[in-house]
């Protein structure tokens, strides 16, 4: 569900409060609020350096405030992007959140992507003591994300390119689908990590941003995604590279540093693969259009896939 037309002003209207309160008229000379993101699981609303978030319908409030108290622990300071206040408020059944803005990785210069700063910052997160996390902090919804691609490619109906997505999945572990527990419910995971989850901050530092995936989990699922385009021939290897040795150098924990890293990501790249698989289908047919060469790639990936079986790591559960 779409944010309606009369809640997006609202939402403007809320976010340039909170940089002028009080004040009738806008002081800091930016008449009008910028929207960054529209869409069913999150609508963002800038004016000047403050951005209101409002998350997706049926968010839950006490699993987002743990997930506000990480982001705003000191133990995270460097690693996430605090929120300018612990508390979220309320706006026609959404749950409203306040932060700073921060300058996004540009997508036009693919060549200055920041694999390292992204790598090392995701090694941070994971190492983060337990005693940090409250007690109230949900799993991170990698698998549950995949699951839900999965639902929308089934609601979508038949398409000739569905049978390699879905022949995939069902090779999957139960974990990887959402069906059964986790393997690691220790480590502190992003959930959803991607170059458009990093911001500079005003000092010039790079930080991870967006928790609405945040969560107990395998830190593997947070190389996931990388590790899948390598896999399907669509992030160069030495962009790989870089990525996979600047977490190891961090001391990350979701791969070992002196042996074969893959048996750790094999089944969370393959998910992330059949997850990229089922949206593009999705995607595709609510547009009425052909899949592009990319979706392709990404389908093609999904067959070779679901021919050879998954390969675990020691102590995996299938």
């Amino acid at each position: 569900m779409r944010v309606t037309v009369d809640v997006l002003p609202t939402l403007a209207a809320k976010v340039r409060a909170a940089v002028h309160p009080g004040a009738s008229v806008c002081a800091c000379g930016t008449e009008a609020s910028s929207v960054l993101a529209d869409r069913p699981d999150g609508t963002v609303v800038r004016h000047a350096d403050t951005v209101a978030k409002a998350h997706a319908p049926g968010t839950d409030p006490g699993e987002l405030a743990a997930r506000m108290a990480v982001a705003a622990h000191r133990a995270l300071d460097g690693v996430l992007l605090a929120p300018l206040s612990p508390g979220a408020a309320e706006l026609h059944g959404r749950l409203v959140t306040f932060w700073p803005y921060g300058t996004p990785v540009d997508p036009e210069t693919p060549e200055a992507a920041p694999w390292e700063e992204a790598a090392t910052l995701l090694a941070r997160l994971h190492r983060t003591p337990e005693t940090v996390l409250p007690s109230g902090l949900p799993p991170m919804r990698g698998p549950a994300k995949a699951a839900r691609a999965i639902a929308r490619l089934h609601a979508a109906g038949p398409h000739p390119a569905a049978a390699p997505v879905l022949r995939a999945w069902s090779v999957l572990p139960a974990w990887a689908r959402d069906e059964a527990s986790k393997p690691d419910t220790r480590t502190l995971c992003h959930g959803d990590l991607h170059l458009g989850q990093l911001v500079h901050d005003p000092g010039g530092a790079w930080l991870l941003i967006d928790i609405d995936d945040l969560g107990r989990g395998d830190p593997a699922w947070d190389l996931a995604r990388p590790a899948a385009w390598f896999a399907c021939g669509l992030l160069p290897p030495d962009e790989w590279t870089r990525f996979l040795t600047a977490y190891q150098k961090a001391e990350g924990p979701a791969v070992p540093t002196d042996t074969d890293p893959w048996p750790a990501l094999d089944v969370p790249a393959r998910a992330l693969t059949v997850q990229t698989g089922a949206q593009a289908i999705a995607k595709a047919m609510a547009a009425d259009r052909a899949l592009d060469e990319v979706e392709v790639a990404v389908i093609d990936a999904c067959d070779r896939m679901s021919a050879h079986p998954p390969e675990f790591a020691p102590g995996f559960p299938t």
